[in-house]
């Protein structure tokens, strides 16, 4: 009973309150502190004056402390016995307690229902309603007016295993492993909505993939999955925030359907929405972790986890006044059943198709379907595959087995068409070299290897160095043999029986001596009427005398030779 004041000195501070001395005043004459003086006026349903009120503008001067009476019987008197003057002090004091906000007191009201605050407010009234007071004014006028505005928060109940939500906090210090130092960490925690059973998991640092493991920890933990997870706008999780259709994050938004839960991200700002598991944080961070340090994440870890067992699920839930660890016994049979196999996870991005139809992951290249050069898709790999999809529909379309750095992956039938034309000027020079060349140059084309025209060029070469026959007939060998390269040419062109040396008799390119002796008649046949068609002309010629050139001055006759006796 030391702190209740004696009732000599409670009296007096009823009676300075009478009087209309602020709580400052009061505790300055008295030294009493002012909660305490604002406690006992309001036990004695005596009207406090606001601590920075005006001072009475009276005649008579208040009477100082030393002069006020502590008798009650005064203290009962009527107020006009014993002040005078009381009319005119009411008055005073209800026109000073009076605040400058009053006469705006339904457009405040309206500004604080639509979400404004106290400065925007001070900043409208003073521009467009002619208000002349401070901010401070306003300030005190919103703490009266504020708690006959604010709008009842409904508590959100669930049904077992329909919701949980997750957040993120700050975690513990621990001494991290690679630098020695302490290192502040980070809280994850999963409340279920129903039960309050909660589970609290410590990390370095957080990723997609990170963000999606430590969902599947908890799911293990908690033996099931709720249907709804409601989660934060964090980059983790939500890519685009939006209240009615926001972006999932893709990795996020498959492992969830691998367990069949389904992400609804709550609205920006707004994390009442997901109050159970702000409290869940900081009950954490507050009752186990509060001024800890730890040697290791593993420590620290197995020091929540003793914790969480022994006394955050034995406790008696303040809200719902039931221990938690009966409720989640009721609650886990309505989770949703872990699957067989943990979520396989992969990497995502965008990439644009470039001009030879194939897209460039982990420095490799697949191909993407005709038309989608210079467009963006969605690629995601793993240690297997590659997978692109239609980033508008989310169709699936190709899927290539991962290859090494620097090779192709293409389909059949995602083929270009079209070759370029320094290949067909170099497959014209193979056909034109010899049909088997020509054959096994496609062939070499159409397995559209990196060193493709490089084989083919080496052929050509080949056929300047050995001659066109005995390269085709190694080619014509190698296509027997169903191998189409460059090196089984050249091993074959190397072999004794085809020396370039060595000619041969007989061969389908040359030509036999029949056709060379046709030819020549058939060139020589119109010569031999010359001599008929010279005799002809000569015999029409005038006879020629001897001895005399009068009659033909040219010694050469019509047809350009010498004419003879």
């Amino acid at each position: 009973m030391a702190n209740v004041l004696k009732p000599e000195k409670q009296e007096q501070v009823r009676a300075l309150g009478r009087l209309g001395w602020s709580l400052r005043r009061i505790q300055g004459e008295t030294g009493v502190h002012r909660d305490s003086v604002r406690r006992y006026l309001t036990e004695a349903g005596i009207q406090i004056r606001g601590e920075r009120g005006r001072r009475l503008s009276t005649g008579a001067a208040p009477k100082p402390a030393s002069q006020v009476t502590t008798d009650p019987v005064a203290d009962s008197k009527p107020a006009s016995q014993v002040f005078p003057d009381s009319d005119a002090r009411a008055e005073v004091l209800t026109s000073a307690a009076k605040s400058a906000c009053e006469p705006h007191r339904d457009w405040i009201a309206l500004a604080l229902d639509q979400g404004r605050n106290g400065k925007s407010i001070w900043h409208e009234l003073v521009d467009h309603h002619g208000f002349t007071n401070h901010y401070e004014s306003v300030k005190r006028f919103i703490r009266q007016l504020r708690p006959a505005t604010l709008i009842a928060h409904p508590r959100i109940t669930t049904a077992p295993g329909e919701e949980g939500q997750v957040d993120y906090g700050t975690g513990p210090m621990v001494r991290h492993p690679e630098t020695g130092k302490y290192r502040r960490t980070r809280l994850f925690v999963l409340t279920l909505a129903c039960s309050r059973k909660a589970i609290w998991l410590l990390t370095w640092a957080s990723s997609s993939q990170q963000w999606c493991e430590l969902h599947e920890e908890a799911f293990r933990r908690l033996g099931g999955a709720p249907r709804t997870m409601v989660l934060d706008n964090l980059r983790e999780g939500v890519l685009k925030a939006d209240v009615y259709d926001p972006t999932i994050n893709p990795l996020y938004q498959d492992m969830l359907a691998h367990y069949g839960v389904v992400a609804l991200p709550a609205r920006v700002r707004h994390p009442d929405r997901k109050g159970k598991v702000e409290s869940s944080v900081g009950f954490a961070q507050k009752t186990p972790l509060a001024g800890k340090r730890f040697e290791s994440l593993a420590e620290a870890q197995r020091h929540l986890d003793e914790w969480a067992t022994r006394w955050a699920d034995t406790r008696i839930h303040g809200t719902l006044k039931r221990q938690v660890a009966v409720m989640f016994a009721e609650e886990k049979p309505s989770l949703l059943p872990l699957p067989a196999e943990p979520f396989r996870y992969y990497q995502h991005g965008g990439r644009v198709v470039h001009l030879d139809g194939c897209v460039e992951v982990a420095k490799a290249y697949y191909a993407a379907p005709p038309g989608w050069i210079g467009q963006q898709v969605h690629v995601r790999w793993d240690t297997r595959c590659v997978r692109i999809i239609d980033p508008a529909t989310g169709q699936l379309l190709r899927e290539h087995l991962r290859t090494q750095a620097g090779h192709f992956r293409v389909q059949p039938q995602d083929r270009s068409p079209r070759t370029p034309p320094q290949m067909e000027q170099l497959l014209r020079r193979a056909h034109v070299a010899g049909k088997h060349i020509g054959t096994l140059c496609e062939r070499i084309e159409q397995q559209r290897h990196q060193y493709g025209a490089r084989q083919i060029l080496g052929i050509l070469a080949l056929v300047k160095k050995r001659g066109f026959a005995a390269i085709d007939d190694c080619c014509r060998i190698a296509l027997e043999a169903d191998v189409a390269t460059y090196r089984i040419v050249a091993r074959l062109a190397d072999r004794p029986g085809h020396d370039p040396a060595v000619l041969q008799q007989t061969h389908e390119l040359i030509r036999q001596l029949h056709h060379y002796r046709d030819t020549i008649r058939r060139k020589t046949a119109p010569q031999n009427h010359e001599p008929d068609r010279t005799r002809s002309i000569a015999s029409q010629a005038p006879p020629v005398r001897h001895g005399s050139h009068a009659a033909n001055p040219d010694p050469a006759g019509p047809s350009g030779e010498p004419v003879t006796a």
